[in-house]
C-alpha cells in the first residue's frame, strides 16, 4: 500500500494572512511561503507526526468554534517558551511531564490554538 510521507502543507483562512505569516516566522521560525520556485519552503526535521481526528464536542482545542489545532515538535521546550515570552506571546507551559514528552499551549494572532511538543 502506498502511504503519504508527511504533511506537505497546512492551509487555513486568516483575517490578515501577511501579518499572521510574519508572526509565525518571527515567533516560531517558520519560513514564509516562497514567492518563486527559486526559493525553498520551510522544511521540517524528520520525526513523529500524530494525525488525530477528535470528537466534534472536544474541549481540547479551547474555543468550540476552532476546527483545528496544530502541534509543532520542538527540541527545547523551555527555550521556545522563553523566546515566545520575550516576544510578549502568552504561552502556558504544562507543568507535567508525560511518557511521550512535555507540552505548552499558545494561540496565534487569529486565536488559533497551537500546541508545542518536546518529545521524550
Amino acid at each position: 500500500m502506498e502511504k503519504v510521507l508527511g504533511i506537505g502543507g497546512l492551509f487555513f483562512r486568516s483575517r490578515n494572512p501577511d501579518a499572521l505569516a510574519a508572526w509565525y516566522q518571527d515567533c516560531l521560525g517558520i519560513d514564509l511561503v516562497p514567492t518563486s520556485y527559486d526559493q525553498s519552503p520551510w522544511t521540517q526535521e524528520k520525526g513523529p507526526t500524530v494525525f488525530a481526528p477528535f470528537p466534534s464536542d472536544t474541549d481540547y482545542f479551547g474555543d468550540a468554534a476552532q476546527q483545528w489545532m496544530v502541534n509543532f515538535r520542538v527540541s527545547n521546550l523551555d527555550a521556545m517558551v522563553a523566546q515566545l515570552k520575550s516576544r510578549n506571546v502568552d504561552v502556558a507551559l504544562d507543568p507535567e511531564s508525560y511518557p511521550n514528552g512535555r507540552f505548552a499551549r499558545l494561540h496565534d494572532l487569529d486565536g488559533n490554538p497551537i500546541e508545542l511538543w518536546e518529545p521524550a
